[in-house]
């Protein structure tokens, strides 16, 4: 059975990925790992010498206590969507959320982790290092970013703007795995730039490899990278983007650097983060 961490803080935004983390969680047969984290304010017990304690359990109980007036709210949406037979653990835990997080993924055996992300801050820094960005430097599972307000649909169609080389491959197994568990299908798209290409014989190899798979591979030559890429979700009907997270590329740079630049209604799809 997968297993599915899923960070929340309870905001709009969290509770509107709740539900695509609860219907990937049925598709791939999985159960989810709830995760509340919470970083208590810096204090200094010099300033507090009798009750710096008593301050310091306060505000934990505080937290808890949020995370128990919560847990019956996402219980509601479970049942409004009649996922309520999805297997839920709990986990409450103090400190930063990057590296709660990644302590989830060891000790509870992630397979993948979902997040909601807001268009207007989170996914400008997804690859810089703050909030989401922190969380992906380093990440060993896959990551499903959903921005805010995204409704769910199903995933029939992976898309992955591929540059043929042997990192993408690596990344493409996986989503070929992927793919066969939720009975969708993956689409590869090169797009040619500049001085930047590849031999007619490294995609003959790649055909090749992949032609027993639900794979198509197609290609098309243009500097607009990042509109090609927008035409691509839309045309192909892609239900969620796949990118590389470590790869300092011309797509990187111009389109997912640029993703929460975008007019809301151009964006309709989620990202899956690799990183290698």
């Amino acid at each position: 059975m997968k297993r599915i961490l899923f960070p929340t803080d309870f905001s709009e935004t969290a509770n509107n990925a709740f539900v695509h983390a609860l219907q990937f969680a049925n598709t791939v047969k999985g159960e989810l790992v709830l995760l509340h984290s919470y970083d208590l304010l810096p204090m200094d017990d010099q300033f507090f010498p009798e009750n710096f304690a008593a301050v310091y359990d306060t505000v934990e109980l505080s937290h808890f206590e949020l995370f128990k007036e919560e847990i019956p709210k996402l219980r509601k949406i479970m049942e409004e969507i009649g996922l309520d037979a999805i297997q839920i653990n709990h986990r409450l835990m103090e400190g930063k959320l990057a590296d709660n997080i990644q302590k989830c993924i060891v000790e509870e055996n992630i397979d993948y982790l979902i997040m909601g992300t807001t268009s207007a801050t989170d996914w400008e820094t997804l690859f810089s290092g703050s909030n989401s960005g922190a969380v992906v430097t380093g990440l060993k599972v896959p990551m499903l970013c959903v921005p805010l307000d995204l409704k769910y649909k199903k995933l029939k169609t992976i898309g992955f703007v591929t540059n043929y080389r042997p990192e993408d491959k690596t990344a493409l197994h996986k989503m070929i795995e992927l793919a066969k568990r939720i009975n969708a299908k993956v689409k590869c798209l090169y797009i040619g730039h500049g001085n930047a290409g590849h031999t007619q014989v490294e995609v003959d190899r790649w055909e090749s490899e992949f032609k027993a798979e639900p794979v198509q591979f197609m290609g098309i030559r243009s500097e607009a990278i990042k509109q090609v890429t927008l035409d691509f979700i839309k045309v192909e009907t892609i239900d969620v983007l796949a990118v590389l997270t470590y790869k300092k590329t011309d797509f990187e740079e111009q389109f997912v650097a640029n993703y929460s630049k975008n007019k809301a209604a151009d964006i309709t799809v989620p990202l899956l983060v690799f990183h290698a």
